[in-house]
């Protein structure tokens, strides 16, 4: 597994436990289908939660790698996710999770809530 590739898979594991610590239920994680994709689904509370999970070694803010068309490709999987779970009455919200590694190595999480709607 190459080093960058070791960095995302622990940011994307470390934000679930993240979560998990600030309450959440995680009950899937990289949901794909066709249209996009999820990195983390979970729920808070009543709140069935889509989460993106960004991570930077860089000093730019993670949370601005998801743009548009982004943001998108998750609403469509989160639909396809609601259909075929049959979720439709749930409240959902889109959250990301911004992982930064700081110089000693060691990753911090940001979470923020309801970042965007479809």
């Amino acid at each position: 597994m190459s080093r960058l590739l070791a960095f995302w898979r622990r940011a994307e594991i470390g934000a679930a436990r993240y979560l998990r610590s600030e309450g959440f239920q995680i009950v899937a994680s990289g949901f794909r289908v066709k249209e996009g994709e999820v990195d983390l689904i979970g729920w808070e509370k009543e709140i069935l939660v889509f989460i993106e999970v960004k991570s930077r070694r860089s000093t730019d803010p993670p949370e601005n790698a998801v743009g548009y068309a982004k943001q998108q490709r998750i609403v469509r999987a989160a639909r396809a996710y609601i259909s075929r779970y049959k979720q439709h009455e749930a409240t959902c919200r889109f959250d990301i999770v911004a992982v930064t590694e700081t110089p000693d190595g060691k990753p911090t999480y940001r979470l923020l809530r309801d970042a965007f709607r479809p």
